[in-house]
């Protein structure tokens, strides 16, 4: 009331004065012209006329601004109170004083109700948030929908925030950034108690994750990333840190050029409080792979074919962007929609792929993978090339994995990593077949290798034999010799066979013994064992010493990723092109196990040749989901029927029980708990865990919130269609 007050009155000199003048001069002009012609009866018609305008102007100006200013400063003080009482509303702060917890607690909020701060509105909404954070906010949200009383309701989230136990911050953070009516809300939280102030706080960790996701709204993932690194040591906070810089470095990216080189942080590990955003920065994650295969490939196909994935991946994730959170869900499409422009003007330089004869099968199975196909083991090679190239002493490992999970293929690759200063010398043990010379003819067998690699004449077979270890000896210290700066692998592969030798009586169990002594001999030789599981799992006496002197290092399943990547680009002229759906689908199906991505893939082109070439068929040349369903009902189980039967029959070694374990998940898709498994069982408690704890390790299956199930679906579903899966000739479904 007293602000309209004062501005009527401002108001109304100014208006007094403005109108008073123009309708003085009116007046003044008619006044002093009816006044003039009487004077100039007597003094000249038109000298009187002169005067009496003159005259009548000066009057006119001078009352009317007196009189304009009264009446402008009553008509100001009479405005300015109706003004203030249309605006300030007091009448609704005298009832809302009253009424406002009674009207929130039943859901009438009375409408627009003035902004002047109702007295107790802050200290119930903070009761209120205290009692129940997510009641609290909605009433919050709706008083600041239906209400002017924003301050109140600052206040009150203010007060809650500071006295968070750290532990639920973050987490309350998000549900305040949910989908507040005004983000205003969010900003203030982190600003000072001063509604003018524009620069964000850190000083606390509130004020830094309020500010945090004020960034992210604001499509400032590099801010969001510093303020979220205040709060990196909370629940939750390591991951809105890594998901602001994520989005930071995606959202620099406008071009091709730069999309393809660009280094997405290290995911954080699940349970993830934004999986919906992390399911699109995966989709984000895709197209950069895509657009590396884009930039760095001279194929037409490929490029074209890349392309392609990435620009469906891009609409995907756009028809999807309303499931977003709401803080970050702009910044995302924004990123989203940059790219896809880029992508798009690239497009018409490609053009399109014809294919005029069968596509050469580039996929292979039962052989090791070498070249443009060996894709998924960065890590492995890099730790392989961090003990072999750049320590200054060569460091002897264990690979060790599932079965056909790639070991070879790395040992067979590993040469290409290691440059000039190392040489991998590969020997599989699996060749000694039968032995009946005793530990000789096991070092025969790996100084033909050697001698083969390094142009360097064996020792005679005679001396092996009757003096074994130190005729094998010998002949490495002149490996040592002849090698000079560089150094020598030894990659045994299928390592298990030894254990299998020593078990048998073939060969003595000191042989262990005598590896871990060549192991130390000397700074330039190394050794690198692989095998299955149980490589890593020998605890027999005279295995101890011998693996306190090995690193050992598993061999896992590819990820989603490197999966797509085996599938989408085998080879450079690849003509042949994958739905997404169908790459995720072949990555459920297998859980990336690299034989069985392979096989599929194989699989998959020659049912295109077929179709296409044999049977004069037209057809995509792109792989859909129903194409993959088409292949593993065809003959899929009966040509990887080894694979599948060496994972049951392993399932017979160790402890007992894992093939009943087995049996009972296979019917349930989504796995059983323990006490269902032991329900579906005759497996004693004692012995279920240790059965378990074993096929978990074996990669055959997984826990996942107290459930277990069957790793690769396609594994799962052999065991299904077999009542007796045994060894290889058995029924396999078809």
């Amino acid at each position: 009331v007293a602000g309209g007050v004062a501005g009527g009155v401002a108001g109304g000199v100014v208006l007094g004065v403005g109108g008073g003048v123009t309708l003085g001069v009116t007046f003044g002009v008619a006044e002093g012209v009816a006044f003039g012609v009487v004077g100039g009866v007597a003094g000249g018609v038109a000298g009187g006329v002169g005067f009496g305008v003159s005259f009548g102007v000066m009057l006119g100006v001078a009352g009317s601004v007196a009189s304009g200013v009264a009446s402008g400063v009553a008509f100001g003080v009479a405005g300015g109170v109706a003004g203030g009482v249309a605006i300030l509303r007091p009448e609704n702060w005298l009832i809302g004083s009253l009424l406002n917890l009674h009207s929130l607690q039943n859901g009438r909020l009375l409408p627009r109700i003035t902004l002047v701060p109702l007295p107790y509105l802050s200290s119930h909404l903070a009761n209120w948030l205290r009692q129940d954070w997510q009641t609290g906010l909605h009433n919050a949200n709706q008083l600041l929908r239906y209400t002017l009383q924003f301050i109140p309701v600052m206040e009150a989230v203010n007060q809650e925030l500071a006295i968070l136990p750290p532990e639920q911050l973050i987490f309350r953070m998000t549900q305040l950034a949910e989908d507040p009516f005004d983000w205003d809300l969010v900003r203030f939280a982190s600003a000072s108690d001063s509604l003018n102030e524009e620069i964000l706080r850190l000083d606390t960790l509130a004020r830094a994750a309020a500010a945090g996701f004020w960034y992210l709204h604001e499509e400032e993932p590099t801010k969001a990333a510093e303020a979220f690194a205040v709060v990196r040591s909370l629940p939750y906070g390591e991951e809105l840190f890594v998901l602001a810089q994520t989005l930071a470095v995606c959202y620099e990216a406008k071009y091709v050029a730069r999309i393809s080189t660009i280094q997405l942080p290290a995911f954080p590990s699940e349970p993830f409080l934004r999986p919906t955003s992390w399911k699109a920065i995966n989709s984000l994650r895709r197209v950069l792979e895509e657009s590396q295969v884009v930039q760095r490939s001279i194929s037409r196909s490929t490029r074209s074919f890349a392309l392609n994935r990435a620009l469906g991946e891009l609409t995907h994730l756009l028809n999807q962007s309303d499931r977003l959170p709401k803080a970050e869900a702009a910044l995302i499409v924004d990123i989203a929609r940059t790219w896809q422009e880029t992508l798009l003007n690239m497009a018409g330089e490609i053009g399109e792929v014809s294919i005029t004869q069968p596509v050469t099968n580039p996929y292979i199975i039962g052989d090791p993978v070498e070249g443009n196909l060996f894709v998924g083991r960065e890590n492995i090679l890099r730790q392989l090339e961090e003990l072999w190239v750049m320590s200054p002493q060569l460091q002897s490992v264990v690979l060790f994995g599932h079965r056909r999970m790639g070991k070879t293929s790395i040992l067979r690759n590993v040469a290409n990593y290691g440059g000039a200063q190392v040489r991998v010398i590969y020997v599989n043990l699996q060749r000694l077949g039968d032995i009946s010379q005793g530990v000789g003819e096991v070092l025969i067998a790996i100084s033909d290798e050697i001698a083969t690699a390094l142009q360097l004449p064996p020792p005679e077979d005679k001396a092996m034999l009757e003096l074994p270890y130190r005729t094998f000896e010998r002949y490495l210290k002149k490996v040592v010799a002849e090698i000079d700066r560089q150094g020598v692998i030894i990659a045994l592969d299928e390592f298990e066979i030894i254990e299998e030798l020593i078990s048998a009586g073939k060969i003595p169990s000191g042989f262990m013994g005598y590896l871990r002594g060549l192991v130390q001999m000397s700074s330039k030789i190394a050794f690198a064992f692989a095998g299955l599981h149980t490589l890593e799992e020998m605890t027999a006496d005279y295995f101890q010493p011998f693996y306190a002197s090995v690193i050992p290092i598993r061999v896992g399943f590819l990820t989603a990723g490197s999966t797509r990547q085996l599938l989408a680009n085998p080879a450079e002229d690849f003509p042949l092109d994958y739905h997404r759906s169908a790459l995720d689908q072949i990555y459920s199906l297998t859980a990336g196990q690299p034989y069985l991505v392979q096989l599929i893939g194989f699989q998959l082109v020659r049912r295109y040749n077929d179709q296409v070439f044999e049977l004069g068929r037209t057809r995509d040349p792109v792989f859909t989901v129903e194409d993959v369903e088409a292949v593993i009902n065809d003959d899929l189980f009966a040509r990887g029927r080894y694979y599948f039967t060496g994972v049951w029959g392993q399932a017979a070694q160790g402890p007992s029980g894992q093939q009943d374990i087995i049996s009972a998940i296979v019917p349930h898709r989504e796995g059983l708990n323990l006490e269902e498994i032991a329900r579906h069982t005759t497996i004693e408690h004692s012995s279920l865990q240790p059965a378990l704890e074993t096929l978990r390790r074996h990669d055959v299956v997984a826990e996942k919130e107290g459930r277990w199930y069957i790793i690769v679906e396609l594994f799962r579903r052999w065991v299904l269609n077999n009542e007796s899966p045994g060894p290889p000739g058995v029924k396999t479904p078809g």
